[in-house]
């Protein structure tokens, strides 16, 4: 047996050994066992480490023995899944750095370019390295790769169609309209600033002295959140939906400028040329001990996203997170799904910003709804019925009307002993007023969303399409605001759109001086405004519920409006004059203020 013999049998060897420990780490659930999955992460990382160590001193007789540049490829897509799938586990940035750095420079290297026509089973892994790609550049928030790749991947499966006639490339067309809808959905306002928490946007100079001495007498750390929305048809991608994105991205940190290394990498191909690549677009750096981490930023907090989970599913997650939640720790759960069962958002938007007349023939259809939101929440006893925990719920299930697919506030109660902060996005929401005074422990945050939507043109109601609104003002208040007045994107230059963002601004550090320097803010607030994310959330509520309240009819205000429990202070109520003004001057600038009403004011607790 000669040398490039036993050099090609080892390497496969070691292909074959590093894809079983990979098939065991990708099998493992995503949520959970932190430490077990750490120590397996780690496993198969070290034998991709030692493959592609091994295929790089080897490469010349490997390459003698036949191997192929899809073969390193492929290898190279493994390792950036691994990374994708452990930043999926974690949240850790430097995950999905590593994972983009690999992909782009397989793109780069162009591994799988130059396969012979007839081979189908490398054109399937070309695929899926591309919607792979395409997964994490959307993420990673890089939209001129996404734009390339969407392009490319496109050319590439209308080639396969061309080529390989008897083959069913449906599922790969579906995967195309997906990403397209997706990015036709997210392209308004990109520009504008970025979802993730930015010092430069949302850390606030003149407030920040106020934060820095604030106190409260506990102090919680948000530790974990559990993200998942369930609407027919809704906008996605994979196994991200429009909605989950967007709240992934708010909950993050938005890295500075010296986050990504610029790194010279040389890279010599098969012809031994040298092709000289600057910053991590030309990097394959096995080096999992270099931290790309930004020194100068805290950890992302944990995210668990969902995809269509079952109630039980969705129930057992939540149970082995707040198992596992550390102590003096917060939990965030976001849920964005239809009530009842399975009412369409879409049919429910139908008469949204039409006239009076539809707006109460739409009340009177959901008489049942109307009546659970008036119905008296405590008996003459003091005791809440428990019925009114069973009895609304919101619908994760694709069709008709069962149990197993109704998620009812009940079911939310047992995890009320640990601290929680629950979002609920739907059009049954103030179904979980009930769990304000049910808890079982600690008294729960809860940001429950208006039961309808609300647009100066109707037709942008569209939640399949638009993502939800009270989700939207959570996690990009200026874009939410100019979506529901109608105001585009082409409308005005970067300046004017800065200009507005420098309004949401300063109103958001008026704010935070109030609820720092306040004698009435509930503990339950307290306990969280030290932190940045939950502070931003809570900041960007009072700016969702003042600008609904003064956007909408009085008499359709209850249907209009969120909901939060325990109150804020009355200081930041939408009848608050500070508040109304800072509507009111963005409304100017926009040049809408035409549309937004004023309210009688308060300006004291």
């Amino acid at each position: 047996m000669s040398q490039s013999d036993v050099v090609s049998q080892t390497f496969h060897a070691l292909v074959e050994s590093a894809d079983r420990k990979f098939g065991r780490v990708r099998d493992l659930p995503l949520h959970g066992n932190r430490s077990q999955n750490h120590h397996s992460f780690h496993k198969v990382f070290k034998a991709y480490m030692r493959l592609w160590k091994y295929q790089q001193e080897n490469r010349a007789k490997l390459v003698e023995s036949g191997l192929n540049r899809w073969e390193i490829g492929e290898i190279a897509s493994r390792i950036g899944q691994l990374y994708f799938n452990q930043y999926m586990r974690t949240s850790e940035a430097r995950f999905i750095v590593e994972a983009y750095v690999f992909y782009e420079a397989i793109l780069s290297r162009r591994y799988f370019e130059g396969v012979k026509v007839k081979d189908l089973g490398v054109r399937f892994k070309e695929l899926r390295f591309y919607a792979r790609f395409l997964l994490v550049s959307l993420i990673f928030n890089r939209t001129d790769m996404l734009n390339l790749l969407v392009d490319r991947f496109t050319h590439l499966v209308d080639d396969c169609k061309t080529n390989f006639r008897e083959t069913n490339f449906r599922e790969w067309k579906l995967v195309v309209q997906e990403i397209v809808r997706f990015m036709k959905a997210d392209k308004a306002f990109t520009n504008i600033r970025p979802l993730r928490y930015c010092a430069m946007f949302d850390s606030h100079p003149t407030s920040l002295p106020y934060v820095a001495r604030f106190h409260a007498k506990k102090v919680l750390k948000f530790k974990d959140a559990i993200l998942t929305s369930y609407h027919r048809n809704e906008v996605k991608f994979a196994e991200i939906t429009l909605d989950t994105y967007r709240m992934m991205q708010c909950l993050e940190w938005e890295p500075t400028g010296s986050f990504y290394p610029k790194r010279p990498v040389v890279f010599n191909d098969h012809s031994g040329a040298s092709i000289d690549h600057s910053g991590a677009s030309g990097v394959i750096d096995m080096n999992f001990a270099a931290d790309l981490t930004d020194p100068t930023l805290p950890p992302n907090p944990r995210k668990s996203v969902l995809y269509r989970p079952s109630v039980t599913h969705l129930i057992a997650v939540i149970a082995t997170i707040c198992e596992e939640l550390p102590p003096e720790s917060i939990m965030l759960i976001y849920l964005s799904a239809s009530g009842k069962a399975g009412i369409s958002n879409v049919s429910q938007l139908e008469n949204s910003g039409g006239s009076k007349k539809s707006s109460n023939n739409n009340v009177l259809s959901r008489i049942s709804h109307k009546q659970n939101s008036s119905t008296p929440e405590y008996l003459i006893n003091g005791k809440k019925e428990s019925s009114d925990y069973y009895e609304n719920y919101l619908w994760f299930g694709p069709r008709g009307n069962g149990g197993p697919n109704n998620l009812y506030p009940g079911d939310i109660i047992p995890f009320t002993r640990r601290p929680l902060i629950l979002i609920i996005d739907s059009d049954d929401s103030h179904a979980f007023k009930v769990l304000h005074g049910a808890e079982r422990g600690e008294t729960a945050a809860l940001f429950l969303s208006p039961l309808r939507p609300a647009f100066k043109d109707p037709s942008s109601a569209d939640t399949a399409q638009n993502g939800s609104q009270f989700t939207f003002f959570l996690t990009a208040p200026l874009q939410a605001f100019c979506q529901m007045v109608g105001f585009t994107s082409s409308d005005s230059d970067s300046d004017f759109y800065s200009d507005a963002e420098k309004i949401i601004s300063t109103s958001f550090s008026e704010w935070e001086v109030i609820l720092c320097t306040s004698t009435t803010l509930d503990l339950v607030w307290a306990q969280v405004l030290s932190d940045p994310f939950l502070r931003r959330l809570i900041l960007r509520f009072i700016f969702c519920r003042c600008v609904l309240s003064l956007f909408c009819p009085p008499e359709d205000s209850e249907q209009y409006l969120p909901v939060c429990l325990p109150h804020l202070p009355i200081s930041v109520s939408p009848k608050s004059e500070l508040v109304q003004s800072s509507v009111h001057r963005l409304a100017k600038h926009l040049g809408v203020a035409e549309y937004f009403k004023c309210l009688t004011q308060v300006t004291r607790d």
